[in-house]
């Protein structure tokens, strides 16, 4: 009865002439003029913030009004989603990512064509107008098509980035690097690679920001997109899109945006756990001297006394954190911080070790046995055993270092990758930190007398 009436007084003002208004007090006719025109896409660049091109083809009109316009209606229910910005790769993904981050609220902000300068524009209305617990963002790519410099893309991004972080800088942002192409698409290496440094670069001013290797994730030995993965050189196929949710799933979880599956893992018999899943109970930092020399350039911090976690969940510093059955090196802001986290017991008879851990893309890290450090790493980017066959990458990997006097026996999976490890008569395990992120699980040791 109500929605009768309402119909009727509606029909009764239109033919009287008279406004119809809404709660705001604007006129409603109004409203959706102004709605309607804040979705377009300006028809200029006077008065627009940013540099460089916007693309203003009929055939991205038609695309940026029509998906902006179907966004508007959707505001209310994308609240809180983690939000992906970006052009036709993001928007390729598809409105559910084919159900790449399981229950992760999310919500596609990709249009086809967009420009750097394109997403500034609209990142009020389509990103931040929801509110979102977190953001990833891939872009730049059309820009060089369109004959962008690196540095006016860069500037591009660092807006949208000051812009977000005026929003709230607690807010996380994932910032995937630049997928390589070819130059048959106008997207030549060395631009890309640029660009990316650029990105690197300005990324450590915002400490909400965690940069994730993508381009390396891809790119072959000249620099340029795979076949087998990009078709067309631009756009990754389903292979490509796994690899990309892959990378950046394990920032996912430690920015709290994911839900991480409970580990059922059962402890062997004879095995003790070195690390018991909840805090730094066990570990902390060695006393370390500045470094000097080479090491002076190479970020590592400088430790005056030794310091103990023991009931933490992270370090001091938060580069190491325990978090869901996970000692994780969490990436630096500064892009590479050479670190260590070192068990508080020595071990100076025979034992096994065992461990599994994962890596983002091109991470590198180590496990130190006593004290030598044993490379641990995105083994087939960041090598130096690159040539392993059961290596999964983004995945699990199960490390086993059988020390039997002043040597180890290390395998990846199985795999050999030091058959005479040489050892000192005791010390400490280590985890190093260096570039990217590594999280560490079931870390265990089994001692002989």
């Amino acid at each position: 009865m109500i929605r009768n009436k309402t119909r009727f007084a509606l029909f009764l003002f239109s033919l009287l002439g008279m406004p119809l208004f809404s709660s705001t007090g604007m006129p409603l006719c109004a409203q959706d003029a102004d709605q309607s025109k804040s979705i377009e896409l300006p028809a200029t660049d006077d008065g627009l913030p940013g540099a460089g091109p916007i693309r203003r083809y009929d055939w991205f009109k038609n695309l940026w009004n029509q998906r902006r316009g179907d966004w508007k209606n959707s505001i209310e229910k994308d609240q809180k989603s983690v939000v992906f910005l970006g052009d036709s790769i993001t928007q390729g993904w598809g409105n559910d990512f084919k159900g790449a981050f399981g229950e992760m609220k999310v919500a596609n902000r990709g249009i086809s064509g967009d420009t750097t300068r394109g997403m500034l524009i609209r990142l009020q209305e389509d990103v931040l107008s929801l509110n979102p617990s977190g953001i990833v963002m891939l872009m730049g790519t059309n820009d060089l098509e369109e004959g962008a410099e690196p540095e006016v893309i860069a500037a591009n991004i660092k807006l949208i980035l000051t812009d977000i972080q005026k929003f709230n800088k607690e807010l996380p942002v994932i910032l995937s690097l630049v997928f390589p192409s070819t130059e048959q698409k106008k997207r030549p290496a060395e631009k890309i690679k640029k660009l990316n440094q650029l990105f690197v670069e300005f990324a450590k001013e915002f400490a909400q920001v965690t940069v994730v290797d993508t381009w390396s994730l891809y790119a072959d030995d000249t620099g340029n997109a795979k076949l087998e993965e990009f078709p067309d050189l631009l756009h990754p196929n389903q292979i490509g899109y796994e690899k990309w949710g892959n990378a950046i799933t394990p920032i996912l979880q430690t920015r709290g945006l994911m839900e991480v599956e409970e580990d059922n893992f059962v402890l062997e018999d004879g095995y003790r756990s070195l690390f018991n899943g909840k805090d730094l109970t066990g570990w902390g930092f060695h006393a370390s001297a500045k470094p000097k020399g080479k090491r002076a350039n190479n970020g590592r911090p400088v430790i005056e006394k030794n310091i103990a976690f023991d009931g933490l969940t992270q370090s001091h510093d938060g580069r190491y954190l325990a978090k869901d059955g996970r000692l994780i090196v969490t990436t630096p802001q500064e892009g590479r911080r050479v670190q260590q986290l070192w068990t508080t017991e020595e071990f100076p008879n025979n034992f096994t070790l065992k461990l599994e851990f994962r890596a983002t893309p091109n991470a590198d890290s180590g496990v130190f046995i006593r004290k030598p450090q044993l490379q641990c790493r995105d083994y087939l980017l960041a090598g130096p055993y690159d040539q392993l066959k059961e290596y999964r990458p983004q995945d699990w990997n199960e490390l086993v270092v059988i020390v039997k006097g002043n040597s180890a026996h290390c395998t990846c999976n199985g795999e050999i990758l030091e058959a005479d490890f040489k050892l000192p008569e005791t010390g400490p395990i280590g985890l190093e930190g260096d570039r990217g992120q590594l999280e560490y699980r079931r870390i265990r040791i089994k001692s002989e007398n």
